[in-house]
Order: C-alpha cells, then structure tokens, then sequence
C-alpha cells in the first residue's frame, strides 16, 4: 500500500502589495489635491484668506467654516488652501535649485583635478555634519527673516546631499563599458559626459529630490513657525501653526488643521518618493 503525497501550492500573500498600491494611490489623490490648491486657490476655498471679523473670532469648525476661524475671524480652512501655494512652493524651490546646483557641482567635482575635489569634498563633509534644520537655521541667521531667505537657506541646507550623491554616480557612470568605449572611437570626453554621463546622475538625483521636497517643505514650514519666514496676515502653514500655538487649549483648531496640512503633505510626497526610490533600486539590480 503506497501512501501518496501531493504537495499544495503555496500562494503567496499579496496583502502587503495590495498595501503599497493602495497607499501609493491615496498619496497621488492628496498630491493632486494640493497641486490644484496651490495653482488655483481660489477654486477651493470658501472665504477670503485675508479678511477679518472679529465678531467670528475662535468659532469651532462648522457648516459655514469647515475648520473654525482663528483670533481674527478669518476662515481657518480658505487659509489653508491659500497657504498651499506658498508652503509647497518653498519646498519645491529649495529643492528643485538644490538639485540643480548639487548635480552641476557633484559632476563638476568628480571630473575635476584631485586637489580641487578633495577639497570640495571636504567642505561638504563639514556641511553634512549639521541637521539640515540647523544649517537653514544659521543661513537665516546670517541672511535675515523673509520668505526668499528661507527658500535660500533651505536649498542650501540640502545641497550637500546632492553634491555627494553627483559625485558618486558620475565617478561610477564615467568607468562604465559604454562611455570608456565612445571615448575609445574619439568622442570628446565632455560629449561623454554630458550624453552618457550626465543624463544618469540626473536621474538619480531625480528619484532623491521627490523625498527631499518633504524635508525642505517641512524645514521652511519649521522656521517660518520660529517667525523668520513670511509674516502676518500672509497665510503660511507654519506661520499659521505658530500663530495658533497659544490657543490649543481655547481653539485648537486654529493649529491643528496647519499641522495637519503639513503632516499630510510630508507623508504623501515621502511614499510617492519612496516608491519611485525602489523602482529605480529595481531596475538598477
């Protein structure tokens, strides 16, 4: 008698997966959600940002003002929207010349004379030793308060990181089979860079930049809320988040919808940014 053994197929459990999609998904919905209210505000809000009725002030959220007014009257929520635009914007900025100016040094300095790179090297290290927070802190310092001396201050506190990250990936794309061998035929080696080498570094700098615009939205949002970014009646979300700090007992309204803005902003554009980082892990191995 022969006892047979049939072996079950395991499935694998797609819940996870499932998960990352659905995440993926809502943090798009939210994305496109601030997108529309940093472009057109004006669409989504209800009331004016700017105008005040103190006769409103500190009223709890309701029908008539989706998420309360503050000490002012004005309508917490059309503040919200309108501050949008310049919340994001600042993040976006900062990123977008940290990205610009690391990828120009990082190449640059991976291709330059060994003095001359060792030597930029060694001012990044000492840039990377701060929190980002900390060296856009003392840049305001040195610059004074304003809305364009924090994008300033937080492109330049995220810099280092893209100055190495170019570094590293020119030195690998530059030793890589395909431009050793367009170099071999005769191609000049700035053609080499900036066709084969150039467009890689971008790319991967790129993927880097979708995570950093959080931290640098989070990092103006941070001084903006210590009062050296814009200033009143401008609806910023850290402004207004500092604007509403002593009233979390009374009106904690008035702080929690800004902090909110600024957590749901930093968390969708973190799990779109990091699901683009893992693609590209993906095709790279």
């Amino acid at each position: 008698m022969s006892t047979e053994i049939r072996s079950t197929p395991v499935r694998r459990h797609s819940a996870p997966g499932a998960a990352r999609r659905v995440a993926l998904i809502a943090a798009a919905v939210v994305l496109l959600a601030l997108g529309l209210a940093a472009l057109a505000p004006g669409v989504l809000a209800t009331h004016d940002p700017l105008l005040t009725d103190v006769r409103q002030a500190l009223q709890a959220p309701s029908a008539q003002h989706w998420f309360g007014t503050d000490q002012s009257g004005r309508d917490v929520y059309s503040r919200v929207v309108f501050g949008a635009g310049r919340s994001i914007g600042i993040g976006l900025l900062a990123t977008g010349l940290a990205l610009v100016v690391g990828v120009a040094i990082g190449s640059l300095a991976a291709v330059a004379p060994r003095p001359v790179d060792a030597a930029a090297m060694r001012v990044i290290d000492i840039l990377l030793a701060f929190p980002e927070f900390l060296l856009a802190l003392l840049v305001v310092a040195v610059l004074g308060p304003g809305a364009a001396n924090v994008a300033v201050a937080v492109t330049l506190a995220a810099l280092p990181v893209y100055v190495r990250l170019a570094r590293a990936r020119t030195r690998a794309l530059s030793s890589t089979e395909y431009a050793e061998a367009a170099r071999i035929v005769g191609v000049p080696r700035p053609v080499v860079h900036v066709t084969h080498v150039l467009p890689g570094v971008v790319a991967s700098a790129s993927v880097l930049a979708t995570i950093g615009i959080g931290t640098s939205i989070l990092a103006a949002a941070g001084l903006s809320f210590l009062g050296l970014g814009p200033t009143e009646p401008t609806p910023e979300w850290g402004l207004m988040l500092s604007s509403g700090r002593n009233l979390l007992v009374q009106a904690p309204w008035v702080a929690v919808f800004p902090g909110l803005a600024i957590t749901v902003t930093v968390v969708a554009v973190s799990i779109v940014g990091r699901t683009l980082r893992a693609r590209s892990e993906e095709r790279g191995a």
